[in-house]
């Protein structure tokens, strides 16, 4: 494989640090700022914001494995892989502005030439889903490049924390990268080798959509945990900060991978004696005290809606005449508990929406849910039974003998608690 040779545009926190990060590698890489003042400092080993440990890293590799340069056919002379660590700043209107990116991409374009054959073009900026499917390849193409064929187009999105950024470059704990059809990329595989982090080949808008999840979860965190000390400060004499380092001792917050990862983790809802019993009711208390809870009544409101999502999307795809098994009853896997399980709601949706042949099977819960429902259902022993009978599977609980029922090519298969 012909050397890799990188560039990066945009010498921001991001950019610097994936640049003296891949340098420090031992890659050959140019970095290019577009404003020549700070490209200056640069270039004398001055850095114009704060970053642990990267001073020392960017002055052992200036002029060395990394050039910095504010002359853009420079950095792209010989760039097999073009970095774009660029800001997206938000609009009026709240949304994301690429006109920076789209601007830094049509330079590109009408540089091309100056690159090694069909580079790779990495989007490091943060972008919203479906940025690169539906507004960059289109771009690129209406400049003349044929994307997949005279370059090709990845996001790899980062995952930095400021003033720490460097230290989290280089240690890694996964690399996403998504492309067209999750196609896998030799020179980016060889260029995070060094990094020894898993790496995730994902879609483009599974990729973008990664970042995210991550931000949005963080910002939920906090936001939670600031609607949890209001209602703690309004019912009064609650301990907040002892509540709080109690609650981090829980043995799901802790190890790798931590429990929590089940909770954080897409399904049908939460059913069960206490989830939904504990949220309604610390959501009343909270109202009786004069503080309404918004983000417990939102997590209440998806909970119902999550099944109307469901339950419309299978009478969109599934004709009424068709067999639909049900697969689990109990409210989760390991128990026979039925009470305010999510399989009984589906069920009784489905009825409603006209649906009248629906089988149900559950390896231990069957007995107790035809006594506490009163529904029309045709109950099977085993999950042969049913699978052969049925044409539409419908997984309601995470019994792990369902999942190899996940990949049958020849039912209409439903996932609805996302077997891992």
């Amino acid at each position: 494989m012909k050397s890799l040779k990188v560039a990066v545009f945009g010498l921001g926190f991001v950019g610097l640090t994936t640049a003296v990060g891949f340098a420090k590698k031992g890659f050959d890489v140019t970095g290019y700022e577009i404003d020549k003042n700070k490209a200056l400092l640069l270039n004398d080993g001055k850095i114009p914001f704060h970053e642990e440990g990267l001073p020392e890293a960017l002055n052992d590799v200036l002029g060395k494995k990394l050039k910095i340069t504010n002359d853009v056919t420079e950095a792209l002379k010989e760039a097999k892989i073009i970095f774009y660590c660029i800001g997206t700043p938000m609009s009026e209107d709240g949304s994301a502005d690429l006109n920076f990116l789209l601007n830094a991409l049509r330079t590109t374009a009408q540089n091309l030439d100056k690159c090694q054959k069909e580079p790779i073009l990495v989007i490091k900026s943060t972008v919203p889903p479906s940025s690169c499917k539906e507004v960059f390849i289109p771009h690129l193409e209406s400049l003349g490049l044929s994307v997949g064929q005279k370059c090709h187009l990845v996001n790899n999105p980062e995952f930095l924390r400021e003033g720490f950024a460097y230290s989290d470059f280089m240690n890694p704990d996964r690399v996403v990268i998504g492309s067209q059809d999750a196609q896998i990329f030799q020179e980016l595989e060889e260029l995070y080798k060094p990094f020894n982090s898993p790496i995730f080949f994902t879609s483009l808008n599974t990729g973008e959509f990664i970042k995210y999840l991550s931000n949005t979860t963080l910002s939920l965190n906090i936001s939670y945990a600031n609607e949890m000390s209001m209602i703690a400060q309004n019912i009064g004499n609650i301990d907040i900060i002892s509540a709080f380092k109690i609650l981090h001792s829980d043995k799901r917050f802790s190890g790798n991978p931590s429990g929590i990862t089940s909770y954080l983790y897409p399904g049908m809802g939460f059913g069960g004696y206490c989830l939904p019993k504990d949220t309604l009711a610390l959501y009343k208390k909270s109202k009786d005290k004069g503080y309404e809870a918004k983000i417990l009544n939102d997590i209440l409101k998806v909970n119902d809606e999550i099944l109307d999502f469901y339950a419309y999307k299978i009478q969109k795809e599934v004709s009424k005449d068709k067999k639909i098994a049900i697969l689990g009853l109990s409210f989760k896997p390991g128990s026979d508990d039925v009470r305010d399980t999510k399989s009984a709601t589906l069920i009784s949706k489905l009825l409603n929406l006209g649906f009248e042949n629906i089988y149900a099977y559950d390896p231990i819960a069957n007995d107790v849910f035809a006594k506490t429902y009163d529904y029309k259902l045709y109950y099977k022993n085993s999950l042969d039974e049913i699978v052969s009978e049925c044409d539409v599977l419908v997984v309601a609980t995470a019994w792990m003998e369902f999942k190899p029922l996940i990949e049958r090519q020849d039912k209409i298969v439903y996932n609805l608690r996302w077997i891992k």
